[in-house]
């Protein structure tokens, strides 16, 4: 298999038309090292229109924000080396580079990968990681500003592989990327790796009611029995962005994160102050639904709204009630959804439970490069076998979808 040769000097990617220029590849340890502009300029320049990014997760106020807030950093086995390619000084290309010690907050999993490795006797970590931590959310890992693609692209592949050659690292990894961005670096040699979560999909419904006159019949009335226990809870349910968040709505969510993290991981990922920042900076970004009753908050889903999408990220109660779980985190997502006109919505990683909602299976893409040549070659037949695994699972569980059978055939 063909990789791309890290002694290769990455300025000798293919230049824009008309540019002659060299490119430069350098790392920042911090984003404060660099403009909120000039990062948003290859991260998300469809929003200098003042529109919302197509990803909120690359744009610098939420990275910065994981930065500032202690939740990557010294410690945390997430360490930034922002990843820069100015071509005449300009900047023309920027990824999310994290030096990472362990395999935690990925959601594309390697710990098999790096058990046979230790095992055969290497170190696999540290590894390079090309992601926006702890968010399996599919989104631009290789922040190109427009009309700088291929050479933006290919000097951003090649630095990475040329810093963790030159650092003796395993691995280097860009997860959850656009299938795109996939298919460009397999180009490169790198290896590709799909895997699955469930979306939901706006087929452009006019309201909930539209979206259900489509599924099959008992489906619909197992979305509309689950929305009315959940409705019953003994209280209201609110979904609040921009100013009409308060701190007091993020001490109640915290204390909702804390209990899920506890349960999920051992211990969250995000600090307190992320949620501050969050509050600060981000807060027309966010979308907080929250169950109160007796006027206290009892349970909360947080979202965060894309130009296209809407993304589901934490859940967490303090109190168990019927089919709240699936209220606040899938019908009122669907609800918000086509009231914005979005396309979509994902809800995160894993969840085949997700599927009787309307949240269909989709392909996920990841990319990656491994040093040792032998390693590599048994890690790219096991991600043959797997893709064809994936592609059997979509197609079985696409056909156990909830909709009429003529809408699952248009679909399919």
């Amino acid at each position: 298999m063909e990789r791309p040769d890290p002694t290769q000097d990455p300025t000798a990617a293919d230049t824009a038309p008309g540019a002659t220029a060299e490119i430069e590849i350098s790392t920042l340890n911090s984003l404060g090292g660099i403009a909120e502009a000039e990062w948003d300029g290859c991260a998300c320049p469809e929003a200098a229109d003042g529109g919302p990014p197509v990803d909120p997760f690359t744009t610098w106020r939420f990275l910065k924000s994981l930065e500032d807030s202690g939740s990557v950093g010294p410690g945390t086995g997430w360490e930034p080396h922002y990843l820069l390619a100015r071509q005449g000084g300009e900047l023309i290309a920027v990824a999310p580079l994290y030096a990472k010690g362990h395999s935690q907050g990925e959601y594309i999993f390697d710990f098999n990968w790096a058990h046979a490795y230790e095992q055969a006797g290497g170190d696999y970590y540290p590894k390079l990681q090309i992601a926006v931590p702890f968010t399996p959310a599919t989104g631009r890992r290789f922040l190109v500003k427009p009309g700088h693609e291929a050479a933006g692209m290919s000097a951003l592949i090649q630095g990475a592989v040329q810093i963790a050659a030159d650092n003796g690292l395993s691995s280097l990894h860009a997860t959850f990327c656009t299938e795109g961005e996939a298919l460009a670096a397999k180009a490169m040699g790198l290896m590709h790796r799909t895997s699955q979560q469930f979306h939901w999909l706006n087929d452009g419904y006019s309201d909930f009611d539209d979206f259900l006159s489509n599924l099959s019949s008992r489906k619909r009335k197992n979305i509309r029995k689950e929305r009315a226990q959940a409705q019953a809870f003994g209280g209201e349910i609110l979904a609040l962005t921009g100013d009409a968040l308060r701190p007091e709505h993020w001490d109640a969510f915290w204390g909702f994160y804390q209990d899920t993290g506890a349960r999920k991981w051992g211990t969250p990922y995000l600090t307190r102050a992320f949620f501050d920042l969050v509050q600060d900076r981000m807060r027309d970004d966010v979308l907080l639904v929250l169950a109160l009753r007796d006027g206290e908050p009892v349970a909360g889903a947080l979202n965060f709204i894309g130009r296209e999408a809407l993304f589901g990220r934490y859940w967490g109660a303090l109190e168990h009630h019927p089919c709240l779980h699936f209220e606040l985190c899938y019908y009122q997502a669907i609800d918000a959804a086509i009231a914005r006109g979005l396309k979509r919505v994902e809800a995160g990683a894993q969840g085949e439970h997700k599927l009787a909602r309307g949240y269909m299976p989709s392909v996920t893409h990841s990319v990656h490069w491994v040093a040792d040549q032998g390693f590599a070659r048994a890690i790219a037949q096991y991600l043959e076998a797997e893709a064809r695994a994936v592609d059997e699972d979509i197609e079985v569980l696409t056909a156990y979808g909830p909709f009429r059978r003529d809408r699952q055939e248009e679909q399919e």
